[in-house]
């Protein structure tokens, strides 16, 4: 179990104690999906095409080093039994090499793919978190949970993604 999960679930039980609590007082609960949420919002459909054009601007830099090191691994495969030892762990080390490089290289990438994204998408969950608390005090929401963090099922209807993302493509106008 995560430890966002353990918050949530915190936060559940502290939530129905005091409802428990308060005999007269309403227990109302949102959920909203973040993921649909960054799919469906402008904003987010934006960052998410900026990010997978970087990431095809990443594969195709990467591609020639990956297709070489193919190559060498092939040509030693059917090669060895014909070169010399000297050769083979020549050719050997050469391929040990490259990989290192390649796989030095790669996590680079994917740290600067990891940057990309939050500097992509922290402007948009900085909005989303003043929208969902807005809707939160304005509803009368005792709480709003997020839909992929342990939930198993829940009713449509308390579904807040709809109405977060219009507020949400509203304030990153």
């Amino acid at each position: 179990m995560s430890l966002r999960m353990g918050w949530i679930a915190v936060a559940l039980v502290t939530a129905l104690c005091f409802g428990a609590n308060v005999q007269a007082a309403e227990v109302k609960i949102g959920v909203i999906d973040f993921q649909k949420i960054i799919a469906q919002s402008s904003h987010g459909q934006a960052a998410q095409k900026r990010i997978q054009s970087r990431v095809k601007e990443v594969e195709a830099r990467l591609k020639p080093e990956r297709d070489a090191l193919i190559a060498l691994q092939n040509d030693i495969e059917k090669k060895s039994a014909v070169w010399s030892k000297e050769v083979q762990a020549d050719k050997i080390r050469e391929f040990q090499k490259k990989g290192q490089d390649f796989q030095a290289k790669g996590q680079a990438a994917e740290l600067e793919l990891k940057q990309l994204q939050g500097k992509e998408f922290e402007p948009m969950m900085k909005a989303l978190q003043g929208i969902v608390e807005k809707i939160g005090k304005d509803g009368g929401y005792t709480l709003i949970v997020e839909q992929h963090a342990g939930i198993r099922y829940f009713n449509p209807a308390i579904d807040l993604s709809g109405t977060i993302i219009k507020q949400l493509d509203a304030a990153l106008k």
